[in-house]
């Protein structure tokens, strides 16, 4: 389905003479990506009771497992597009807001600089098209099961990414952040690369199933002091897996190799910050927890596994995403290193590799995506909202890419609560969720894997954590003080003018009335519906744990079954 759409998509770019119909564009993408949820969902019972079933030769596999994250993943890209599918503002007139009048009169806005004041993403038609494409390489790679397979599959995503990045033509910040994004990622590629070539060069070997079988017999041997399996096992398998791990922690911009991740995600537009700081994540954390869970009995030495590199990493993220987070004043840098300490979180349950470990490994991603998601939602509704509201601080005014990221400054949500009570108070349970204050969703899922941590005797790490995320509270309980008890400096319209925005009623090309907008102007309502719906989940999530806790323990068994099995 998704390469079918590409297809025709690629062929109607080509034969388009207008550039003003890429809202159109997104519109089909979210109809293409209601059927491939369809799809998987339907295929989420073929594969229930299996261990995955086995696609072209081995290359690719399904199962329970990665037909869930295909799911997520084409659920958190709906909701993306969804933010260049339709505008992103609406006025609401009682007068005109019968069924029949919304039917049958025309309503024509005054166009002018304030009203149509947008950004750059709703004149790029190629948008909708890139974003399948990095679709399409995030659900092979969460399929791959093969070495070949899982770097074509992790170029594919990457390489859309880059694009997506630098797509802005009119944005310098975008280019120097898509192109920092580029070298560094080619960097992390080479990693991947080398190891996956080491191991093929020792093993013969590219399929993982049979490496795993090398790697397992050559353990069992191991005891029985056979000198040549235990030097291959010894020597080549772990410091191939540790570069492998490498290239996968600076793509998803883990700590010791988190330091190109806050110069992007500031200078790329917000929308195109959102789909990177998630999408591309999900599919590498489960090719790697995959990984890990089949070749953590692979020793360094005789005390440590390869695994024990992402402990150390885990260790860093916690402390340098907290640490340096408190130093911020721009918001998407601080999302950043928001990001990189949740990281920390999941590369903890990532090591453990418990039944319990991984259930909360899998709920903790699931959770964590989705309150991103409504975290970066939220800020470009912001940033539609003031839209309309003028604030002379020079400050502001001499900001870089406002059209395309025009919140940019945590004092810019300044007093906000005072503009928008409804939309402060869903970023402030956001932003609670992330600090992990009970009873919101982010605290169950924190101490999930914090159990998970002290259960296996991860006592060290697990003080560090509980630490950490007490600090971080500081700045996440910053945002939420500057937004509720201070006052704002926005002002509606122009300065003391404080102009209202005309609207003609037209009726066969005559005009019969004319209206005029001034504090009627909200969010369009498939935004609104978005951010409401996310935020009720994070909110309401002790009144319905089951279906999400018991998902993703069923996950973390099936994982585990065919160990058990064996």
């Amino acid at each position: 389905m998704l390469l079918c759409s590409i297809f025709f998509l690629l062929l109607s770019n080509s034969l388009s003479y207008r550039r003003d119909i890429t809202i159109f564009y997104s519109r089909i993408g979210v109809i293409i990506l209601l059927y491939c949820i369809y799809f998987s969902y339907n295929n989420l019972f073929i594969t229930y009771l299996d261990t995955g079933i086995g696609l072209f030769g081995g290359l690719f596999v399904t199962s329970s497992i990665t037909q869930t994250f295909h799911i997520l993943i084409f659920i958190i890209s709906l909701l993306i597009l969804n933010l260049t599918g339709f505008y992103p503002r609406k006025v609401w007139s009682n007068k005109y807001s019968t069924f029949y009048k919304l039917v049958f009169t025309k309503l024509n806005l005054f166009i002018s600089n304030i009203i149509n004041k947008k950004g750059e993403q709703y004149t790029i038609l190629e948008y909708t098209l890139i974003l399948l494409f990095v679709v399409t390489g995030s659900v092979l790679l969460l399929s791959s099961s093969d070495l070949v397979s899982i770097f074509l599959s992790i170029e594919l995503q990457s390489y859309g990414l880059y694009l997506l990045c630098t797509i802005y033509r009119n944005s310098e910040s975008s280019t120097s952040s898509g192109l920092t994004y580029f070298l560094l990622g080619g960097l992390a590629s080479c990693f991947i690369l080398l190891g996956i070539g080491l191991i093929y060069a020792n093993s013969g070997t590219t399929y993982l199933d049979n490496f795993y079988i090398l790697t397992n017999l050559s353990n069992i041997i191991q005891e029985q002091q056979d000198n040549i399996t235990y030097w291959y096992i010894s020597t080549y398998v772990p410091y191939c897996l540790l570069l492998i791990s490498v290239g996968f922690l600076f793509k998803i911009s883990a700590a010791p190799f988190h330091f190109w991740s806050p110069d992007v995600y500031d200078g790329i537009p917000t929308i195109v910050t959102t789909f990177v700081a998630i999408v591309a994540k999900i599919s590498i954390l489960i090719i790697l927890l995959q990984l890990v869970h089949y070749t953590n009995n692979v020793y360094i030495s005789f005390e440590y596994t390869w695994t024990f590199s992402l402990l150390v990493s885990s260790f860093l993220s916690l402390i340098i995403g907290t640490i340096l987070g408190l130093t911020q004043f721009r918001i998407k840098r601080l999302y950043a290193y928001s990001t990189i300490s949740h990281i920390g979180f999941l590369l903890l349950a990532l090591s453990i590799n418990s039944v319990e470990s991984i259930q909360s490994f899998i709920f903790y991603l699931i959770q964590y995506s989705l309150s991103n998601l409504n975290a970066f939602m939220i800020l470009i509704g912001i940033g539609y909202t003031l839209y309309f509201y003028i604030n002379k601080n020079i400050n502001y005014s001499n900001l870089l890419d406002k059209n395309n990221s025009p919140i940019q400054l945590i004092s810019q949500i300044k007093g906000y609560f005072y503009i928008n009570h409804i939309l402060a108070l869903s970023l402030a349970i956001t932003i609670f969720s992330f600090a992990g204050i009970p009873p919101l969703m982010g605290f169950f899922a924190k101490q999930m894997i914090l159990s998970a941590a002290l259960q296996d005797g991860f006592i060290f790490l697990a003080l560090i954590a509980i630490i950490t995320s007490v600090i971080s509270a500081v700045y996440y309980l910053n945002i939420v003080k500057i937004m509720f008890f201070d006052l704002h400096s926005y002002q509606f319209g122009l300065g003391s003018l404080n102009i209202k925005i005309p609207a003609l009623i037209l009726r066969k090309n005559s005009v019969i009335d004319k209206i005029y907008f001034k504090s009627d102007i909200s969010l369009s309502s498939p935004l609104a519906i978005t951010i409401s719906i996310l935020t009720l989940i994070i909110l309401l999530f002790m009144f319905m744990p089951d279906q999400w806790l018991h998902m993703s323990n069923i996950l973390a068994i099936i994982l585990f079954m065919p160990c058990n099995t064996i």
